[in-house]
């Protein structure tokens, strides 16, 4: 027996450039959210390590000014949930759906269990481990 091949057809130049751009979009996007977290980590968090390290060394850093250092790198970190929702949209609708203020009306909260079930791999066999387990 003779299998015919059939050759696939190759995407026409119209969808592959839409493909192409669509996808560099999303990863021009990831690359600015990225640069953007990482530069505000270095410029809020890099000046406290140094100082950190100078302090250890000669001892010559005020106290005032290690906590302004201080501070500014917990403001650093109070920074990242507002980052993530602004360049994120899965990260966005995944916390709109756990903080009853960015719920949509008529949207129920998922429960824990229903959590569960849809991240695991294998459904039937965590319901049935989930039931041993309660």
């Amino acid at each position: 027996l003779q299998i015919p091949c059939v050759p696939s057809q190759p995407m026409a130049g119209s969808e592959s450039r839409r493909f192409t751009n669509k996808h560099s979009k999303k990863a021009l996007k990831a690359s600015l959210t990225l640069g953007i977290l990482l530069g505000m980590f270095f410029v809020a968090w890099l000046p406290f390590f140094i100082t950190n390290v100078t302090q250890a060394v000669c001892g010559c850093i005020p106290a005032g000014f290690f906590d302004v250092l201080t501070w500014l790198g917990y403001c650093n970190s109070t920074m990242n949930p507002i980052i993530y929702p602004l360049f994120m949209r899965d990260f966005k609708r995944a916390m709109g759906k756990f903080l009853p203020c960015c719920r949509r009306t008529g949207e129920p909260r998922p429960s824990a269990i229903s959590l569960s079930m849809r991240n695991s791999n294998s459904g039937a066999r965590a319901a049935t481990s989930l039931k041993n387990v309660l």
